[in-house]
């Protein structure tokens, strides 16, 4: 039987007032992520408060803030819900996602010494195989790609990633705990690490290209469906 949306938000628990922003911002991202706050659950801010045990002006700033990342919308009465991502905008994040992240792996490619980066991304892939939780399986898959568009030292174009993070993040998990997972495979992000020691900009964009229509026609077989 599905949980209400009462009983997901009493569910959420209390946070302890250390970095209580911060927590907040986590908690709600990942419940969100992991399907425990359901596309269109209606955050009722009093009762959400109370569940968390924070006030609710701690809680309307952090909900205001993952409202301007995408993962929560608005009604015309002010309301908020978990973000229902449709068809057309999972194709249009993952396009922005694209253009972005292709160019990223330009600039990459273009250095004269790309040991460093390389190692780097290594990294991120470690803890992405590492991650056991989901959410933390999420924020490690976003933490690669965040850190492809960091890499390049383009300062906007990481800044223009940041702000698609959020509708990033609604649409990787849009298809359900499954699809994400397929999506965020390991052995589909190797690849583009062996591209980029290689420094081959062309295979780079092929490559990406290639990764980001699998994943989305893995979540529109699921979301048309």
């Amino acid at each position: 039987m599905p949980t209400s949306p009462s009983s997901a938000l009493r569910g959420l628990g209390s946070v302890s007032r250390n970095t209580l922003r911060e927590q907040i911002l986590t908690r709600l991202r990942d419940a969100v992520s992991s399907g425990e706050l359901a596309p269109g659950t209606h955050l009722g801010e009093i009762e959400l408060a109370d569940s968390l045990g924070v006030s609710r002006g701690t809680l309307r700033e952090a909900l205001r803030h993952l409202q301007q990342e995408g993962l929560l919308a608005a009604d015309s009465r002010g309301r908020l819900s978990v973000r229902v991502v449709s068809a057309a905008d999972i194709r249009e994040i993952f396009d922005v996602r694209y253009a972005l992240e292709s160019l990223a792996c330009e600039e990459i490619c273009a250095f004269a010494d790309r040991s460093d980066a390389v190692v780097v991304l290594r990294e991120r892939l470690d803890a992405l195989n590492a991650a056991e939780e989901f959410a933390a399986r999420v924020r490690a898959d976003l933490a690669f790609h965040e850190t492809l568009c960091e890499l390049s030292g383009n300062t906007t174009l990481l800044q223009s990633w940041q702000r698609v993070a959020g509708l990033a993040r609604a649409a990787l998990t849009s298809g359900g705990l499954d699809v994400a997972v397929a999506n965020m495979s390991i052995d589909r992000h190797m690849p583009l690490v062996e591209i980029l020691t290689e420094g081959d900009p062309d295979a780079a964009r092929r490559f990406l290209r290639e990764h980001m229509d699998a994943a989305v026609e893995r979540l529109l077989d699921r979301v048309e469906a």
